[in-house]
């Protein structure tokens, strides 16, 4: 295989099967067209299915940042505010929330439901960076930030559409319809970023091919196309169903790379993958049924409503996720580019959450 060929496949870290179909999100490429041509398919899968994926998946993956982060203790000193001060700023945050849902915690909802598209589109910019760089292809100041935008154009469709969240937060449909001309801008931006999110990675794969003479890893293409197959060609509650499910999966993958390699390495080691493997997706999966299915009864025994102690729990675990990977993960760290094998010279940004 010549060096361009071994750059369009990508240097995968499990083998290409796994790596496309877990990391790349081509299976929900496929889920989103079978959903396209049967609407109706969504509704067909039962409640019981749905919440023990979403255990086994999501709520796993949001506990992995924590178990990450506590996990490391150079973190501590690294980052004594993440390790320390986030958690009270958190739990004071939660419980204003909770005790006044109604001027509070609709805001911290539509927050939380804000932020989650943009947290995917950088994941989905971060990972294919990782790739790019562990495949040996060479990222210019110019092709990270054409890479940045496109990655984020999903969100911004996301931003746009929302109903109560992104511009829905702080204007409803109904009052831009008074303003025929605000409601009539906002349709055509949205048309011209459904089709630049399709387009502009064509015409970064062609600057990669015609410009630079070089491949560029289809697996980021793949991460791409699926983020704004999500957000454009599925409702808003189907688009956020899937896209947390592939983004869980995504996330899963590699911080389980991460700590098998890392762990791997460390002097004295006789433990097989399949135990570091298990034994640490087990800790997330306990910590986010903690966190997720009985920390919300807490506030129930307190006086609070079900419902709104859930909503929540939800919001303020998945603002925690979010403000802990911006910082936990980093490809300029040296333990970082040992665990990914990239070059040692690489700019800064994170393989999960990149800002």
């Amino acid at each position: 295989m010549t060096e361009v060929q071994s750059q369009w496949l990508g240097k995968t870290f499990i083998n290409p099967v796994a790596d496309y179909l877990l990391i790349g999100s081509v299976w929900s490429i496929a889920v989103t067209v079978l959903l396209l041509a049967n609407p109706g398919l969504y509704a067909q899968i039962d409640t019981l299915t749905l919440l023990t994926l979403v255990l086994l998946v999501n709520s796993a993956h949001f506990a992995a940042s924590t178990v990450r982060l506590y996990s490391q203790p150079s973190n501590f000193t690294n980052h004594p505010f993440l390790t320390l001060g986030l958690p009270l700023v958190a739990l004071a945050v939660l419980a204003i929330c909770v005790a006044l849902p109604q001027l509070f915690g609709t805001h911290l909802q539509a927050l939380y439901l804000t932020w989650s598209p943009y947290h995917y589109a950088a994941q989905t910019f971060g990972l294919t960076l990782m790739y790019c760089h562990r495949s040996g292809v060479r990222i210019d100041p110019l092709d990270r930030r054409m890479l940045y935008w496109i990655c984020l154009l999903p969100f911004l469709r996301a931003f746009l559409g929302a109903p109560n969240s992104g511009l829905g937060w702080f204007v409803t449909r109904e009052q831009l319809a008074q303003i025929p001309l605000a409601f009539e801008v906002l349709g055509w931006t949205t048309e011209i970023i459904t089709w630049l999110t399709f387009l502009l990675p064509v015409a970064l794969v062609a600057r990669f091919v015609f410009i630079k003479r070089s491949g560029f890893p289809l697996i980021g293409m793949s991460m791409i196309v699926a983020n704004g197959a999500w957000w454009i060609f599925l409702d808003f509650v189907n688009a956020f169903i899937i896209a947390t499910i592939a983004h869980g999966l995504q996330y899963m993958a590699i911080v389980l790379i991460y700590h098998v390699r890392e762990q791997s390495r460390q002097p004295g080691n006789e433990r097989s993958v399949a135990f570091l493997a298990s034994t640490y997706y087990f800790k997330c999966l306990a910590l986010g049924y903690a966190l997720f299915y009985c920390w919300p009864y807490v506030f129930v025994l307190a006086g609070a409503g079900l419902a709104e102690s859930m909503l929540m729990v939800i919001a303020t675990v998945n603002l925690h996720h979010f403000i802990v990977d911006r910082y936990i993960w980093r490809l300029r760290k040296p333990e970082t580019q040992k665990v990914i094998g990239t070059p040692a010279a690489l700019p800064s940004a994170s393989p999960i959450s990149s800002a």
